[in-house]
C-alpha cells in the first residue's frame, strides 16, 4: 500500500466515522471540510507539494512527484511586487503598519511584499501570518527566514486588529453547500458511505457516494427554467468576511480569487456548479476520490462577500478583474525593466485567457473611504 493510499484510507475511515456520527448523512460542507484540514490527513494538513509551476521534479534523476497546482506568486515574482504597491498605499492611508496574510501557502507573495516594502522603505512593524496548515507552516518559515524578525504566525484571529489584510486564493477553499434543483425540488446534495461494491480509491476499502436530501436552503437568486441544476452557496467563505469587519479596528482587506458576481454565478447555464479538484496540474470534478490527496475548490461568489463585508462594517473600495488591478498599481512599469523570462511570466496574469480575467479582486476599507490604486479605472463594483 502506498503513502498515498494509506492516507486516502485512513481519512476516509475518518470520514465514515463523521457520517456515522451524523446518522449516516453529512454535507458535503462537512466533507470539504475534513478531506481539505482533517489533522493530519487533509489534503492542507499533510506535507505533500501542493504549490508550484510544475506537476512533477527530477531528484538524482529520476522523476518523482511535483506540485498540484500554480498560484500567482509562483508564477511570477512581479505579482507580489505589484500588490505590493497597493499594500504601501494602503498601509500609509490608513495609518496602519502591519499586514496580515491569511492562508499563505509556500511564502511566495509573502517574501514578494516583504521584499518590495523593504526596497521602498516602507515602515512596517509586523507580517502576521494565519495559516492553518503546520506543513505549510514551516515551508513559510524556511522561505522568510530573511525576514524572521517581522514575521510571526497566529492560528487566530485577536479580538481587535489593525492593518492591511491579504488573501490571494483563500475564499476558494473554504467548504460550500451544494444545493441541487432535481425534478423542480431544491435539494441538499451530501455524502454517504458506499458499500463495499462501490470502492473508489484502490486498496481503500471505503468509498462515498452522492445523497440528496430536500432542504429549505435556496441560492439566493431565482434561477429561471425548470431544469436540473447543480450549485454552491457559501455560508463559511462569508463568515469570515464578517469576522474581518468585526476584529478589523482599521484597515483594509484585498482578496483575490475565481469567481463572479452573483448574476453571472447563478446564471441558468452555469447548471453544473463550480466545484473541482486539482492534482498533478489536472482538473476533475469528483471530490468523492482520492480523499485527501487533492485540492477541492469552487467558484466565489462576490456579491455575497461584498454584502457579508457591509454587514460587518467593511466599505467596498473597489472590485476589477486581476489584470485591470495590477495595471493599475504599475504591473507595466515593473515589466518594462524586467527580464525577458520574467515578463513572458508575467503576461499570464494579465492575460484574458489566463489569469487576467478568470480572477477577481475585491478591496474593503475600514474608517474613511479611499481612493484604492488598484481600482483607480476598470472597478465594476456595480455589477456586484
Amino acid at each position: 500500500m502506498t503513502n498515498a493510499t494509506s492516507l486516502t484510507k485512513a481519512l476516509s475511515e475518518r470520514i465514515a466515522a463523521d457520517v456515522a456520527d451524523a446518522g449516516g448523512w453529512i454535507g458535503f460542507d462537512r466533507f470539504m471540510h475534513q478531506a481539505l484540514y482533517a489533522p493530519g490527513l487533509g489534503y492542507y494538513a499533510h506535507d505533500s507539494a501542493k504549490f508550484g509551476a510544475l506537476p512533477y521534479r527530477v531528484q538524482d534523476g529520476v522523476r518523482v512527484a511535483g506540485s498540484d497546482f500554480v498560484t500567482a506568486p509562483e508564477l511570477s515574482p512581479l505579482y507580489g511586487w505589484t500588490l505590493a504597491q497597493q499594500v504601501a498605499q494602503a498601509l500609509q492611508v490608513t495609518g496602519t503598519q502591519e499586514v496580515w496574510e491569511f492562508g499563505a501557502g509556500s511564502g511566495a507573495l509573502a517574501l514578494q511584499v516583504l521584499q518590495a516594502l523593504k526596497a521602498q522603505g516602507v515602515p512596517l512593524v509586523r507580517y502576521t501570518i494565519v495559516d492553518v496548515s503546520s506543513s505549510l507552516r514551516a515551508r513559510q518559515q524556511a522561505t522568510l527566514a530573511g525576514f524572521a524578525d517581522c514575521v510571526r504566525w497566529v492560528d487566530a484571529l485577536p479580538e481587535r486588529f489593525s492593518g492591511i489584510v491579504l488573501g490571494n486564493e483563500v475564499l476558494d477553499a473554504m467548504p460550500v453547500k451544494l444545493l441541487a434543483r432535481v425534478g423542480g425540488v431544491w435539494h441538499e446534495r451530501g455524502v454517504v458511505l458506499a458499500g463495499p461494491e462501490a470502492q473508489t480509491d484502490g486498496d481503500s476499502a471505503l468509498g462515498f457516494v452522492w445523497q440528496d436530501r430536500a432542504t429549505d436552503l435556496r441560492p439566493p437568486l431565482d434561477i429561471p427554467g425548470a431544469h436540473d441544476y447543480l450549485t454552491e452557496i457559501h455560508p463559511q467563505g462569508e463568515a469570515f468576511v464578517r469576522t474581518l469587519g468585526q476584529h478589523l479596528q482599521a484597515g483594509a482587506v484585498f482578496l483575490i480569487d475565481y469567481g463572479f458576481p452573483e448574476a453571472e454565478y447563478y446564471h441558468p447555464q452555469r447548471h453544473m456548479g463550480t466545484v473541482m479538484c486539482h492534482r498533478a496540474h489536472r482538473v476533475d470534478d469528483d471530490p468523492l476520490r482520492a480523499v485527501g490527496q487533492k485540492d477541492i475548490t469552487a467558484h466565489v461568489n462576490f456579491t455575497g462577500v461584498a454584502l457579508a463585508g457591509n454587514e460587518a462594517g467593511l466599505g467596498v473600495l473597489g472590485y476589477c478583474n486581476q489584470a485591470t488591478f495590477l495595471l493599475n498599481c504599475g504591473l507595466a512599469q515593473q515589466m518594462e525593466v524586467a527580464d525577458h523570462k520574467t515578463r513572458l511570466q508575467a503576461q499570464q496574469l494579465v492575460m484574458e485567457h489566463e489569469m487576467g480575467e478568470f480572477f477577481k479582486v475585491i478591496g474593503f476599507y475600514k474608517g474613511e473611504p479611499w481612493q484604492a490604486m488598484g481600482f483607480a479605472h476598470g472597478d465594476k463594483t456595480h455589477t456586484l
